[in-house]
């Protein structure tokens, strides 16, 4: 049953449901009744080639395409409740795209449009190892810091729910290592993750259960070893 809000609420120990997901382009489905469910503090990779339809099971989880089938983000129907299913999402592009700002004026401008609060700003640029570098402009930044500024962006209304494409792909060896033990302390501090990756070392480091999509398909869920 639904509330008021378009909160289903019988799933609330679920943080992302999805059912019968199915999105069509022309004639080609690029996902075939896609189902699956995260638990809350659960860590899922969705794991394909590209095209495989990981980055369009995101852009639908954020609302952003029209899809057949249900998505439920904490309860919220996406379809029905966007804007209160989008508040329990932290969202991590594999390259974000920001202002020509200084980086402490960048989370700020954010903090802002998401009406977080400002203090929580300065003590996100410390957490993702972003304290020496605040005055920096951000086109400035090497992309490894770039993309801890863009966790911070996802991080400032503390959500419970995690959505990153592809993380790590424009990073080197040990920006990726450090940006996954970041994200790692997230996951053990109770945040669900969903990433889309074709990495093995993201998957092997961060996840609980790997999504196997192919051609459209969910072909079979499996433990990351």
């Amino acid at each position: 049953r639904n509330d008021s809000r378009g909160r289903m609420s019988t799933n609330n120990n679920i943080s992302v449901r999805v059912d019968n997901f199915t999105k069509q382009y022309g004639k080609v489905k690029a996902l075939d009744a896609v189902s699956f469910h995260a638990n809350p503090g659960q860590a899922l990779a969705l794991w394909g080639p590209n095209g495989a339809g990981k980055t369009t099971l995101l852009k639908a989880m954020l609302g952003l395409i029209a899809f057949k089938g249900k998505i439920e983000i904490e309860g919220y129907d996406v379809a029905r409740a966007g804007k209160q299913a989008r508040r329990q999402i932290g969202y991590v592009p594999q390259e974000g795209i920001f202002y020509d700002l200084g980086v402490q004026a960048t989370l700020e401008f954010y903090a802002r449009l998401k009406r977080a609060d400002l203090a929580r700003a300065s003590s996100l640029l410390q957490r993702v190892g972003l304290g020496d570098h605040i005055n920096k402009p951000v086109p400035a930044l090497s992309g490894g810091l770039k993309q801890r500024l863009a966790l911070a962006v996802a991080l400032l209304a503390d959500p419970p729910i995690l959505l990153l494409d592809e993380p790590t792909a424009n990073l080197d060896a040990k920006a990726r290592s450090d940006y996954l033990s970041l994200l790692a302390t997230l996951h053990h501090e109770g945040k669900t993750l969903i990433f889309a990756s074709h990495r093995i070392e993201e998957v092997e480091t961060l996840a609980d259960q790997v999504l196997m999509l192919e051609q459209g398909k969910l072909t079979e869920i499996i433990r990351p070893e």
